[in-house]
């Protein structure tokens, strides 16, 4: 099965980022054909300053050798590397629907959030489309967020089969509900939009003070606590076996204990989690001679099926003469 995902370079990577996409691509290498890549184009709707595009891009990458993706193993690339995403967007564009695009959550969501209403911003969904159907996945890993934008991908893709005949595979979405929505620290989808995250990568300072910033609610220290409802617990969750969620949970219940305490256990946990994850990125720090490397090769073998798909496509609509 060909499976693929991408992520956003920009900003610092958060522990949403890890256990809602990150980790399970990670683990898709083992057992399927995995297609993971940076997407800097989706950046553009959002970031304007060039050399921090720029830094994000390295950092993205950084982070994703550093948390287990092995390029041997996969596919691993740039979004921009592969000029042939945005021929095929635009070919795309002349299958998408205006009403289809403006029922997408997400640009409501953003423009709602007081972001500027911008073409690039209201085609998101259709370069997504592109980047999805351009390598022939047969799914996708997404949060709940994303899953309207993948029914897009489906929808376009349907209608160009059915004008030009069958070309593209319809992909199938993958949401494992347990980690499907990771909540930030104010309990909203923890997202670097938001202002809401918990960075992988930060000093053990900077990470303490998000922590402690988590919001909770008021109930004193010897009231009994609904887990499910505290956003502490739904983060800390993350890094513990079903057994100890259940002793935590009893902790909650039992009352006697503040939420600070939890916290506290929180920052313990993350820092141990990825201590193995923040030393070989310093090490990769130090060769990038070896990521430009494998950042070449990953582009060529991106290229090598994009065309294929690009060639077909432009032979059925009419542009190869």
């Amino acid at each position: 099965m060909r499976v693929l995902s991408g992520i956003q370079p920009s900003g610092s990577l958060h522990i949403g980022n890890y256990f809602a996409m990150m980790r399970r691509m990670i683990e898709f290498q083992k057992e399927h054909q995995l297609f993971c890549f940076i997407v800097n184009y989706h950046a553009l709707t959002t970031v304007t300053d060039p050399n921090l595009l720029k830094e994000n891009t390295k950092n993205a990458i950084l982070d994703f050798l550093s948390l287990g993706l092995d390029p041997d193993k996969s596919i691993f690339w740039v979004q921009g590397d592969v000029p042939e995403v945005t021929e095929l967007t635009w070919i795309l564009c002349n299958h998408a629907p205006v009403g289809l695009l403006e029922r997408a959550h997400s640009y409501k969501d953003k423009l709602a959030k007081g972001l500027s209403a911008h073409n690039g911003l209201f085609s998101y969904p259709v370069l997504m489309a592109a980047d999805i159907l351009l390598y022939q996945a047969d799914a996708v890993p997404v949060g709940k967020d994303q899953k309207q934008h993948l029914e897009i991908t489906r929808d376009i893709a349907i209608k160009f089969n059915n004008t030009y005949g069958e070309t593209f595979v319809l992909p199938e979405p993958w949401i494992p509900e347990e980690t499907a929505t990771v909540p930030g620290v104010d309990g909203q989808k923890m997202s670097k939009s938001y202002g809401n995250t918990l960075e992988i990568f930060s000093s053990k300072g900077q990470l303490k003070k998000k922590v402690m910033r988590i919001v909770t609610d008021s109930t004193p220290v010897e009231e009994p606590k609904d887990p499910e409802k505290c956003n502490v617990f739904n983060i800390i969750r993350l890094f513990l076996s079903e057994a100890e969620q259940e002793e935590l949970a009893a902790r909650y219940t039992a009352g006697g204990m503040g939420y600070g305490e939890v916290k506290k256990e929180l920052l313990a946990r993350m820092w141990e989690y990825f201590a193995p994850y923040r030393e070989k990125r310093e090490q990769l720090v130090n060769d990038m001679g070896y990521i430009h490397e494998v950042m070449k090769k990953g582009q060529e073998k991106a290229r090598a099926i994009a065309t294929v798909t690009l060639d077909d496509v432009r032979e059925k609509v009419g542009l190869n003469y």
